[in-house]
């Protein structure tokens, strides 16, 4: 599987984040669709099927991640 590199994963990190945090979800189509691309793009990158694991695999590619740590996975 091809990796994204780090900066373009910590980008589509941030658009993501910044998505969520004005609420696109409830806010025009075009917002809303943004959001959609920029998830599929993370599960795309992180060869993940949904934004949650899209965002700890892209988490763990950063640089300074350890990659040992599993404390944001759920059982």
């Amino acid at each position: 599987m091809l990796m994204a590199h780090p900066a373009v994963l910590q980008n589509l990190i941030e658009q993501y984040d910044t998505l969520r945090i004005l609420h696109a979800e409830d806010g025009s189509p075009e917002v809303q669709q943004r959001m959609d691309d920029v998830a599929y793009t993370l599960c795309v990158a992180t060869g993940t099927r949904d934004i949650d694991a899209a965002l700890i695999a892209a988490r763990h590619r950063l640089p300074g991640a350890r990659p040992e740590d599993d404390s944001l996975l759920t059982v």
